[in-house]
Order: C-alpha cells, then structure tokens, then sequence
C-alpha cells in the first residue's frame, strides 16, 4: 500500500477530531500557576558545585566537585554546601539533573536553544518561552506588560512570529523602572496628552493607506499599550522603598533586589518574569568559569543561595509560591574535570535545572511527607 503525503495528512486530522483525542485532550492535567519567574544564570553554572554534587575533586587532575556537600530538607539528597539557606527548603523545589542538549561550544546557541527549545532556523524566528506565555496566558491587566526582562535586550528573548505585542519590557536600572516610561521634566500632563492624540492619527492615517500591514498595527498596538504602562500602578511596582527594610536586606545585593523585584512584578500582575544573574560579576568572569573564575564560584553561590532562598520564602509568605513557578536554569553545565588553569570546560550532555512553587509534586520533607 502505498500512502501519500495527503493521506497522511487527513488520517492525522482525522484522528486528532476523534472523539477519543477530545477525551484525551481534557484529561490533559493542567498546571495551578499563572506566572513564572525565570531566573537566568547566563555562562553555564556549574550543576557538580550547586545542586547536584559529587564527590570532592582537588581542582586540577582529579576530577569532582569543588566544595563539599550538605544534607537538605529531602532525605537522602544534598546540595552544595554554599546553599546552606536553600537546603532547608529543597521539599519546595523539584531538581532537574537529567537536561541535555548537543550545543556546547557556543554560549548563545545554546541559551537560544534553552529559551525558544529551537535550533537557530534561518527562516522561522521561534518565540521565546516568555512570549508563548504572554501569547497563550495575555495580559492581566493594560497597566502591566505580561513579560519584562532583568537584563540587556536579547534577540533569544524575542517575540519571533508571535509579533510584537508579545516582546519583553527589560530593565537594566531596577530602582527606577524602564527609562522610555519616565517623562522628560518639561513634559507635563497636557503636552502628553497633545503627543499622544497626535502619534494616533498619524497612526490611523497610515493604517487606512496600509490596512493589510500587520507589523504597523502590532506596533501601533504596543504604542498604545506603553501610554498605558506609563501610569502609576506599573511604575509605583519598582519602589523597593515601600517593602520593609528587613525583608529588603534579606535578599542580598544585586540580584536579590531583582529577585525582590520580580515577586512585586508577579504581584502586580506580570506573567512572566527573567532575572538575570548578573549584570556585575562577583568573581570576574560569571557562570562561565573557565580558568580563575572558578576559584572565587562561591561568591555566586552564596549571592544566589541567599536571594533564592528569600524569594520562596517571601513568595510563600505571600500566598503566591503555589500559582508561581520558580525556574532556575543555565544553558549548559561544566564537567567534573578540571581544565589547565583550574576551572572546567562546557559540558551540554547532562546539566541541572531546579524548579519550585506552582503546585509542583515537590520533595518530601525529612521525617514526614509533604
């Protein structure tokens, strides 16, 4: 028998319109959370020195971790000793230590791949993971973007063939919020008002001589939709100040305030949240610890123990870990041996990633079942 391209086709869609695929369909489980804060640690951390550690290296010819381990809220599993405050609260979290992938060699082939779950086409521009969440989960409110990005703009963030109105808002100054929503001193109330009744007509002259232009109606779309974001209740979200001063310090430095930051984001309605760790690096080179980078890798981790650690906290404080996942991911892990100058190479064929919240089937805890 021979089968062609067609007849596959409608055998495909026909089983897919059964009333079997429709039960199916919604059995399907379907997640508790409504929003996601992503964070990002760019470089390639290390998953032998964070959350999944294996017996101690010396940091030249035998291979291993390069701290020692501590027992957590789990039985039975331990994390890096320099997590001492996540450890505590791994029965929150579900650790991933079975990722892979074949892109090794290239830091931004790699982040691509992890963000979109594409190989670069040249072609298709794949959306970003916090598009589809845009474009699937929309927006709760025209006062808030559904996706704002920690970090420099990134085409591996990009909205690809979602269109525009499912781009990021980023940020790279947490304290005042996004620079092209803040007026210029001389521009009050009224003239603003002027400015924006005269961008819509132009916009809509331009729309009548091009109706079938779909970039110039996503643009116009987003145009609108920034006015909007320019109010109070977006920006007001980016005074850290009106958190108390002790929970501020328990996140730490730079990328607990990020960290701080995104859960007010979430609470003010975004959906989706990427903080990059970081935009200073600790120890010289980040998560991409070559050579001496690994020599000062603890500074990460404890940086990133502390504002992790006071995020699920305050997220569960707040009632909002549950319908909130909590990605932490990389794109690639480093192996267990020791290159010349002390540091470790990239490895993509097995790495970890930890998520928590979102009514994930987590952990046990010691001693009794969650």
């Amino acid at each position: 028998m021979n089968l062609t391209r067609r007849d596959l086709l409608k055998t495909a869609a026909a089983a897919a319109a059964s009333p079997l695929a429709a039960s199916t369909a919604a059995a399907f489980p379907k997640g508790s959370a409504d929003a996601c804060i992503f964070l990002w640690l760019g470089g390639g951390a290390a998953h032998i020195d964070t959350f999944d550690p294996k017996r101690c290296g010396d940091g030249k010819k035998m291979p291993g971790s390069y701290y020692g381990a501590i027992s957590t809220a789990i039985r039975g599993e331990q994390v890096c000793e320099h997590l001492k405050r996540t450890a505590p609260l791994l029965d929150r979290c579900v650790i991933v230590r079975s990722l892979t992938h074949k892109i090794s060699g290239e830091h931004a082939a790699a982040a691509n791949l992890v963000h979109t779950g594409r190989l670069p086409s040249g072609t298709i521009q794949y959306p970003s993971i916090g598009s589809v969440v845009s474009h699937q989960l929309r927006t709760k409110s025209d006062e808030v973007p559904a996706y704002v990005v920690m970090g420099y703009p990134n085409i591996t963030r990009d909205p690809g063939f979602l269109g525009a109105r499912h781009g990021y808002v980023y940020l790279t100054q947490v304290e005042t919020g996004p620079n092209g929503f803040m007026r210029p001193p001389d521009v009050g109330a009224a003239r603003q008002d002027r400015r924006e009744t005269l961008l819509g007509r132009m916009q809509d002259t331009f729309l009548k001589r091009n109706p079938g232009d779909d970039v110039v109606k996503s643009q116009a779309a987003v145009s609108r939709l920034g006015f909007r974001m320019a109010g109070s209740r977006f920006v007001n979200v980016f005074d850290l100040r009106k958190e108390p001063k002790s929970l501020r310090e328990s996140y730490g430095g730079e990328f607990g305030q990020r960290c701080l930051l995104a859960r007010r984001l979430i609470q003010a309605g975004v959906r989706f949240v990427e903080v990059s760790f970081n935009l200073n690096f600790l120890n010289g080179t980040g998560w991409d610890t070559h050579n001496e980078g690994q020599l000062k890798q603890h500074l990460l981790i404890q940086d990133l123990d502390q504002a992790l650690a006071a995020l699920l906290v305050d997220l569960e404080r707040s009632r909002l870990l549950d319908r909130t996942l909590v990605v932490l991911t990389t794109e690639f892990g480093r192996p267990p041996e020791f290159d010349g100058g002390g540091g470790r190479g990239h490895q993509s064929v097995a790495f970890s990633s930890l998520l928590a919240g979102a009514g994930l089937r987590t952990g046990p805890r010691r001693g009794r079942n969650r």
